[in-house]
């Protein structure tokens, strides 16, 4: 325990295993100046490539990217996590994201382009088989990346009442509900063809959200409706200044605490780019851009304070922080830690 009884701060980093890394990684935060210290590595897991925290219990959870594709539980408490029993098929190949949402772990299924509900039992740990797959149908024109559906995120929306997932295959977004264990589809809603949606985050005030395209470097700016479950595009905005050099795969996106800034990473020009929304939420406006600390950006997280963002670097092997300029919103390298393919950093 640290700060007059509050528990130090800890930072989980996942990475994949089948290039080389570790498995499941917890670090101290060092709440002054966000550095990272690493304490103790978890394995066991094959390509625990994302993480995610339960909002009630004390558990951590991470996918396995793998063909079969499972979803593994861990309890918190000490400075290792601890696995809570064996890893629960999720009925999909390649899950690339998972969250909590209604009593379950939902993953988003890359290769079979579908997402799952695992249910979750009232001490955190996983119940057992998957209770829904709902498959995605669809392509987009890009002839390489959209032949099939792509299913890359999915995640509650502010307000809790819908799930909500990103499909990069068929350039769309789904918004579902989940009852009695069962995911149903309420509304998709189409972008841009060829764009390659990846990932969606949402701005605090919850009336817009922000979904960063992998195949053009964009992000494409929306209205959300809480009550009716619908999402409505509103523009494109460049995360990048003018046409890119070369390779240019968006990968994160992360919205400060006070929705003051929004940043993403992209791999390949390896790079931070700050932006920032308008009054309304409804435009948003290219700062700059910062190198990302290393070699292809695969995430990016902003602690809950907003004061740091963390970049997972997968080529270089190795977790970046930044101290946030708070009056400009760009980043400051403070120091990195080796982390072999590094894919994703969450904080509790």
């Amino acid at each position: 325990m640290a700060d007059g009884g509050r528990r130090e701060q800890r930072a989980f980093i996942g990475s994949f295993t089948a290039a080389g890394g570790p498995g499941v990684l917890t670090a101290a935060v060092d709440r002054d100046t966000g550095a990272l210290t690493l304490l103790s590595t978890v394995g066991g897991v094959p390509d625990p490539s994302y993480l995610a925290l339960s909002p009630v219990h004390d558990m951590l959870y991470a996918v396995s990217e793998t063909a079969d594709g499972a979803v593994a539980a861990y309890r918190l408490g000490g400075d290792k996590p601890e696995r809570a029993g064996p890893p629960v098929p999720v009925g999909g190949s390649g899950p690339t994201h998972l969250s909590v949402f209604a009593g379950h772990v939902l993953t988003a299924n890359y290769g079979s382009g579908s997402v799952t509900a695992v249910p979750v039992r009232a001490d955190g740990t996983l119940a057992g088989a998957a209770t829904s797959v709902l498959r995605h149908t669809g392509s987009g024109p890009h002839t390489r990346r959209q032949k099939d559906p792509h299913a890359h995120q999915v995640q509650s929306d502010p307000s809790g009442r819908w799930a909500v997932s990103v499909d990069l295959g068929t350039d769309s977004v789904r918004v579902c509900t989940l009852e009695d264990g069962l995911l149903a589809l309420h509304r998709e809603i189409a972008l841009r063809p060829g764009s390659g949606p990846r990932h969606l985050a949402f701005h605090p005030r919850g009336a817009h959200a922000y979904v960063l395209n992998e195949l053009t470097p964009t992000v494409t700016v929306c209205r959300w409706n809480a009550l009716e479950g619908s999402l409505r595009p509103l523009g494109e905005m460049p995360v990048l200044p003018g046409v890119p050099d070369g390779d240019a795969y968006p990968s994160g996106i992360a919205v400060s605490p006070d929705g003051r800034f929004v940043w993403t990473a992209t791999r390949g020009q390896d790079v931070v780019s700050v932006l920032t929304p308008d009054a309304g939420g409804e435009g948003l406006r290219l700062v700059g851009t910062v190198p990302c600390g290393g070699v292809w950006p695969r995430a990016l997280a902003v602690d809950p304070s907003g004061r740091f963002l963390y970049v997972a670097n997968e080529r270089s092997g190795d977790v970046t922080w930044f101290a946030v300029d708070p009056d400009t919103g760009v980043p400051r390298r403070g120091g990195s830690v080796p982390v072999p393919a590094a894919s994703c950093v969450v904080f509790g």
